[in-house]
């Protein structure tokens, strides 16, 4: 039977002739799930918000509607309830719906300042990268140089 051969070290060599740098990619990917962790946050907060304004919201509504189901002496009495309740309802909603737009108010604000330092931090990291790459290409080209002019010098 024929045996397949085992590359794995011959692919290790040749890997070790091409080394990478990982650290970039490692650096992205925590800038990137820093910045994951900081949205996440903004929205975690944002719906804990929004959800103790519906909640306070339920609370007003149904108080309101115990007043409205109270027993009236006269008839007009049901009329008047059921017209302070639609005010009042009308006035409820207009709070709640004014604090649900400081809700997304505040997390667009977070939202934008957030891109905002993570765009700075990417140009400020690519910065770097390009930086460090012209350092190494410029210390090969020397290299390389040095190797040529000895070799010519040989000759």
């Amino acid at each position: 039977m024929v045996k397949t051969p085992d590359f794995t070290k011959t692919m290790q060599e040749m890997m070790a002739k091409f080394p990478v740098d990982t650290s970039s990619f490692q650096d992205a990917f925590k800038s990137q799930t820093a910045l994951g962790e900081k949205m996440a946050k903004v929205a975690l907060a944002a719906a804990e918000r929004s959800t103790e304004i519906s909640a306070q919201w339920a609370k007003d509504t149904i108080a309101r509607v115990g007043e409205l189901t109270s027993s009236k002496e006269e008839p007009s009495e049901y009329a008047k309830a059921v017209g302070d309740f639609a005010s009042a309802a009308a006035e409820m909603a207009a709070e709640h719906m004014a604090a649900f737009a400081e809700v997304a108010k505040k997390v667009q604000m977070d939202t934008v300042d957030l891109m905002l330092t993570a765009g700075k931090d990417i140009a400020t990291e690519t910065q770097k990268a390009a930086e460090s790459a012209a350092r190494e290409t410029q210390a090969a080209v020397k290299k390389a140089a040095s190797v040529a002019s000895g070799q010519t010098a040989k000759a």
